[in-house]
C-alpha cells in the first residue's frame, strides 16, 4: 500500500479487549477458548492509517489496569500516537466476547458497567491534539452515554473544538475488526 501524508487523522472512542473464540461458527456458549485481541472500530481505523503510512492518533480512555496499559503499548507499537489516551483508576478496560456464527452474523457480549472508555469527560480531552487533526473520526458507540457523549461532535457533524476538521463517524457500533 502506498504511503500518504495528508495530516493527522485522529480517532476518538473505544479501545477494548476482544475475546475471539479459537473456532468460528459456534455460539459464545459453545466456544471452548477465547484468546484476547485488541479491538474497537475507532482504534482499528487509527492503526490502519498508521500502517498505510499516515499520521494517526487515538483519543480515548482506558482502565489503569494491565489490559489498558497493554492496549496503549499496542498503539505505540503500530505507530499511533497515544497523546490522547487517559487512564481511569476507578474503572476497568472494556471487554467484549465476539464470535462468528454459522449464519455469518457476529455475536457480541460486552462487559462495560461502566468501563473506562465510557467515562471520558470533556475536561480530559486533549484539545491541542484535536485542533491539530485534519480528520476527526469517531465511533458511534461513544455517543451512547454521558460523560463520553459530551466529548464527541454533535449528531449533525458540528464540533466547536474541531473547527476546519473533517469529521467522520463509523457506521456501526459493532464494526470492529481484530487487530493483528
Amino acid at each position: 500500500m502506498a504511503a500518504f501524508n495528508s495530516g493527522l487523522i485522529l480517532s476518538f472512542g473505544e479501545m477494548l479487549i476482544d475475546f475471539v473464540p479459537t473456532v468460528s461458527g459456534v455460539s459464545l456458549a459453545d466456544a471452548r477458548g477465547f484468546p484476547k485481541a485488541p479491538g474497537g472500530a475507532p482504534v482499528n481505523v487509527a492503526i490502519a492509517v498508521a500502517r498505510s503510512g499516515g499520521q494517526a492518533a487515538f483519543l480515548g480512555k482506558l482502565g489503569d489496569d494491565e489490559f489498558g496499559h497493554m492496549l496503549a503499548g499496542i498503539l505505540k507499537e503500530n505507530g499511533v500516537s497515544a497523546a490522547g489516551v487517559k487512564f481511569d483508576v476507578g474503572a476497568r478496560t472494556a471487554l467484549a466476547f465476539v464470535t462468528l456464527r454459522n449464519d455469518g452474523e457476529r455475536e457480541f457480549m460486552f462487559y462495560r458497567n461502566p468501563s473506562a472508555d465510557m467515562l471520558l469527560t470533556p475536561d480530559e480531552l486533549n484539545l491541542d491534539l484535536i485542533r491539530s487533526a485534519k480528520v476527526f473520526h469517531y465511533g458511534s458507540i461513544s455517543l451512547i452515554v454521558e460523560p463520553c457523549r459530551s466529548g464527541a461532535p454533535k449528531s449533525d457533524g458540528s464540533c466547536q473544538i474541531c473547527r476546519r476538521t473533517l469529521v467522520l463517524r463509523s457506521q456501526s457500533a459493532a464494526s470492529s475488526l481484530a487487530i493483528s
